[in-house]
């Protein structure tokens, strides 16, 4: 992280603990050990809370709507950064030369996610997610559960049979309802709000190296 944004974070960490004893706990003056530590207790939770927050700000990296971040599970992360990680990315983790993981839950112009329209993925020839294992694009409800659909299609890959365009480019169709005539690369989402998580194992050196963008989920309708 850069000096500025350390700068940063440490500002608004202080500020964070000045709310939190100031305003929120306020003076009091009959103070005993039991008080502080029960003190100590509740602004240490508040501040480590809200600092993990910050960071995951910080380090996360997000282009075309889709959010990531480098360097999960590597053995020499502080506590502190495995804490950001853990805001973002929730659950078991594999180091960058395993696996890499985005996520998104807006499209391409920064508008949720939602059953209610239409959306493309569009991979130009040649610009699906490098890898020398697979990769794969899953649907989820806003809150990460699977989708319940005609055809128990919950997630799409390389391994989906998914239909090329003439030009070699690959299109996946997010949407509600059924695309007609492009069943084959149909990710069927819900009615609502909904996630999409992109996983790629043992990832390209363009994704190691932060060169491959992601491509937008784009509305058509």
């Amino acid at each position: 992280m850069k000096a500025s944004r350390w700068i940063a974070v440490s500002v608004a960490i202080g500020l964070v603990v000045y709310v939190v004893e100031r305003r929120v706990l306020g003076n009091q003056p009959d103070r005993s050990i039991v008080t502080d530590v029960w003190q100590g207790i509740v602004v240490g939770a508040v501040v480590g809370f809200i600092t993990a927050q910050i960071l995951a700000r910080f380090w996360a990296v997000k282009v075309n709507g889709w959010i990531t971040m480098f360097g999960l599970g590597e053995s020499g992360n502080g506590m502190l950064l495995r804490a950001a990680h853990a805001q973002l990315f929730p659950g078991p983790v594999n180091v960058p030369q395993e696996a890499m993981y985005w996520w998104t839950n807006a499209d391409g112009a920064g508008h949720t996610l939602s059953g209610e329209r239409d959306y493309i993925m569009h991979f130009p020839a040649g610009g699906l997610p490098p890898n020398n294992a697979f990769w794969s694009l899953t649907m989820g409800t806003s809150k990460n559960h699977f989708v319940p659909n005609p055809i128990n299609r919950y997630s799409v890959s390389d391994r989906s049979g998914l239909a090329q365009n003439p030009d070699g480019s690959v299109d996946i169709y997010v949407q509600n309802t059924s695309p007609a005539g492009h069943e084959s690369n149909w990710l069927p989402a819900p009615s609502g709000k909904f996630i999409l998580w992109l996983r790629v194992y043992i990832p390209g050196e363009a994704i190691l190296h932060g060169e491959y963008k992601v491509p937008p989920v784009a509305e058509v309708r």
